[in-house]
């Protein structure tokens, strides 16, 4: 019994000496409830959709009415109105819109007269649950308008053809850039810093101090081999998640498209190895970087938009989804993968995952310690 009283106060004693994982012990659950109640919130809003208004006429701008209505009441969608047909389209492709909805020549005289009335409707099927909301959100306001047409001696009905973007794309296959960008950070977490963090609990950072090596010399090694074994792993899980979810990549991508996706693939694993540094510099216990490591997947990888669309989170989240790399890896990944997009439409996010990479870096060797 007293070396049962031992064991049990020597572990009680490591814990509560460990202040950061009394804290992290305390504090997870409530940031987890959170953040997963904020990325998770049922019906989408404030999806971005362009209204291109053709005709200009009664019903047209009635069909306005209706969707500011879908904005005001359930805020399911965020209008906006412009004259430009290209234009919309080009946002729709670069991410900047989820739908673009055009009002034809001719509507309003279709519908006065009880013909066949049609509105397009251009998707962004690459993320399929924002598509579809937005489908059934235009859908269920258009009888609001067969309503209140001048005749009602006839049955009229308006119609909305769906126009997808971009081929047939299931929903288990638009979780393939999160799947990725999951990989990266599980890489990350299990290299590089950790590695570093393990030779200081075991004692074999000590025989660094005999060797000229410099913070330098020793966070660029520890980061260019959490490097080559990240990405290869990120390869691999890209490969093998395509062939189980019917995505052949070799017909889907060229040479310049698979180096982009090479690339961002490489930016977002720096930035996230340097990341590590910057948390994991000063830590000499494995048990920390275990608690820490849930605790960082959550932070980063929900608010990503890889699950759910980052325009239907609340004002805060979404402010911390913009300086959040993931969320630029897994947009860079998606317009690649299943958009044909090429570097003109991804060129932020590489610029953003490329600065962010330097900065960490840079930050992560300043943050290491080299002593005892």
């Amino acid at each position: 019994m007293n070396r049962f009283n031992a064991i049990f106060e020597r572990d009680l004693r490591k814990f509560v000496r460990n202040p950061l994982v009394v804290a992290m012990s305390l504090l997870m659950p409530i940031i987890y409830l959170v953040i997963l109640g904020n990325s998770f919130q049922g019906e989408l809003k404030n999806l971005p959709i362009a209204v291109v208004d053709l005709d200009g006429g009664p019903y047209a701008v009635r069909v306005m009415e209706l969707l500011r209505s879908l904005e005001a009441g359930p805020r399911t969608l965020k209008v906006r109105k412009v004259s430009d047909q290209g234009f919309a389209i080009s946002g729709l492709r670069e991410g900047v819109f989820k739908a673009v909805l055009v009002i034809p020549p001719d509507f309003s005289r279709d519908v006065a007269r009880g013909t066949r009335s049609e509105l397009g409707l251009f998707l962004d099927n690459a993320e399929t649950i924002s598509a579809n909301s937005i489908q059934g959100s235009i859908l269920g306001a258009l009888p609001e308008l067969s309503r209140e047409r001048i005749s009602v001696r006839e049955e009229r009905r308006t119609y909305l053809r769906d126009i997808e973007l971009y081929r047939k794309i299931d929903y288990d296959q638009t979780l393939i850039p999160g799947v990725v960008i999951m990989a990266i950070f599980l890489g990350a977490m299990t290299t590089g810093a950790f590695n570093m963090v393990m030779d200081r609990f075991l004692g074999v950072e000590e025989s660094y101090f005999l060797t000229p090596l410099t913070k330098r010399d020793i966070v660029m090694g520890l980061v260019a081999s959490g490097l080559l074994i990240t990405t290869i792993l990120a390869l691999v899980v890209l490969f093998l998640s395509s062939l189980i979810s019917g995505v052949y990549l070799w017909q889907m991508l060229d040479l310049w498209g698979i180096l982009l996706i090479l690339a961002v693939i490489m930016l977002s694993t720096l930035g996230l190895q340097g990341l590590m540094f910057i948390i994991m510099g000063r830590i000499n216990h494995p048990r920390i970087v275990g608690v820490l490591g849930g605790f960082l997947n959550v932070i980063f990888f929900f608010p990503s938009g890889a699950i759910y669309p980052v325009e239907s989170f609340p004002g805060w989240l979404k402010a911390f989804a913009r300086v959040n790399p993931e969320t630029y890896s897994v947009h860079a990944l998606r317009a690649l993968l299943f958009k044909g997009a090429g570097l003109s439409a991804v060129n932020g996010d590489m610029i953003f995952l490329a600065v962010f990479a330097a900065v960490s870096v840079v930050l992560g060797t300043i943050a290491f310690k080299r002593a005892l």
